[in-house]
């Protein structure tokens, strides 16, 4: 039997490449791993070898310590894989095929997936709704950060690539669909972003210029999007975006220099539960400050999509109200000014083939646009130290060096 390696967590600030075992079509016990879901069969999954297998900020949440993930979770939701072998229950899925893995585990069955909701699955997780691979308290499906890694539910979950060699020329864009490209996509739909809009998007890391990026292909006018790293302000730049730098100020003040008024269509939190104030207070953690500020910005009758992670534990807060998930929300703010809140995992399913679509077509380019830097596997945790500083990178792992001179843009 093959070996396997995988990228696990360690302790607050350290990951690290460990062996571990091969997967197999039966969710064994380990770190994370909900007790009601050890022992439970997959005739219905496939075994992947991972192809590309991202590290996203929300993996960087748990590296920081800012959940309560355990020591020795394998990590990694954002995977593209080969199959390389498949239970006695996958039909249509084929051993060689190459895919792209949604990062939320759906079943298909039940009905919230029936409803398209696969972000909220009710048989995957025995907790509560949703799951993710590699996550706390999603289930304890193991992470994808790894040289194979199962699938369950295969001939739901898994999108294949209608051609090996072009998917091939273009697989750091295609490797953006198994999460961050799609979220970035819901928080625009869900925030209304059409033909002609005036977006904000606040925060510049991969899934703010995810979001970006989805703005323009949804047609809009002007995208603004505010962050305090100057490097990633100037990578939104790069492909036509206003960058406002918030360490300057209120957000409004800066919109209103761009358009000759304060406020936009439409708002997307990109940030999440780590917000920093504005002004002044950009080096103190504010949790509700995005939040708070895209009341303030979008026009009355708006919406705000919130791809942002929010969570219900995080020993890490400043307070013991954000350690539960409560923030101070000016709630008045938005029902005063009707506005709509859209939150929750993206349903990477309701867009990923239409995404695929427009990259395999040439209609966009996401890998340029979040600058994604393929490294081995053995150097994820120089990935995961480097993006915690800030580099204005998406790392993309690569497993089993099959990324040499792979296609992007």
């Amino acid at each position: 039997m093959a070996g396997n390696k995988a990228v696990a967590y360690v302790e607050p600030g350290k990951v690290e490449v460990r062996d571990t075992d091969y997967p197999g079509l039966e969710l064994r016990d380990g770190p994370g791993v909900n007790p009601a879901n050890v022992g439970r069969k997959t005739p219905h999954g496939a075994i992947l070898k991972c192809v590309a297998t991202n590290i996203c900020g929300s993996d960087q949440h748990m590296v920081r310590g800012r959940t309560t993930a355990p020591a020795g979770l394998v990590l990694g939701h954002e995977i593209t894989g080969e199959v390389v072998e498949k239970g006695s229950d996958v039909e249509y899925i084929q051993v060689g095929d190459l895919c792209s893995v949604p990062f939320n585990i759906s079943c298909g069955r039940c009905r919230n997936c029936k409803a398209g909701q696969t972000g909220i699955c009710l048989n995957v997780n025995p907790d509560r709704p949703g799951s993710a691979y590699g996550y706390v308290d999603m289930g304890g499906w193991v992470g994808g950060q790894a040289q194979y890694v199962m699938v369950p539910y295969a001939d739901w979950n898994l999108l294949r690539f209608p051609d090996r060699e072009q998917a091939m020329a273009k697989i750091l864009d295609l490797a953006m669909l198994s999460d961050i490209f799609p979220t970035g996509y819901h928080g625009c739909v869900t925030a209304g972003v059409g033909t002609g809009s005036t977006v904000y998007i606040a925060g510049a890391g991969p899934v703010g210029l995810a979001a970006a990026t989805s703005a323009f292909l949804l047609g809009a006018a002007v995208v603004i999007v505010g962050d305090l790293n100057a490097d990633r302000l100037a990578k939104a730049a790069d492909f036509g975006c206003e960058a406002v730098d918030i360490s300057k100020g209120e957000p409004q003040d800066q919109i209103e220099q761009i358009l000759g008024v304060p406020e936009v269509d439409c708002a997307v939190d990109a940030v999440g539960f780590e917000a920093r104030g504005h002004g002044a207070e950009a080096a103190t953690e504010r949790p509700a400050t995005v939040l708070n500020s895209l009341m303030v910005t979008t026009r009355a009758g708006g919406a705000i999509g919130i791809p942002g992670l929010y969570v219900t534990g995080d020993p890490g807060a400043a307070d013991e109200a954000a350690k539960v998930g409560s923030l101070s929300l000016r709630l008045g703010l938005g029902w005063a000014r009707s506005h709509s809140f859209y939150t929750g995992q993206c349903p990477v399913m309701r867009y990923n083939r239409q995404l695929m679509m427009a990259i395999l077509h040439d209609r966009v380019h996401i890998a340029a646009n979040v600058n994604a830097t393929p490294i081995p596997l053995e150097q994820a945790p120089r990935g995961y130290a480097e993006f915690d500083q800030g580099a204005a990178r998406k790392y993309v792992l690569d497993p089993h060096g099959m990324l040499a001179g792979a296609g992007g843009a």
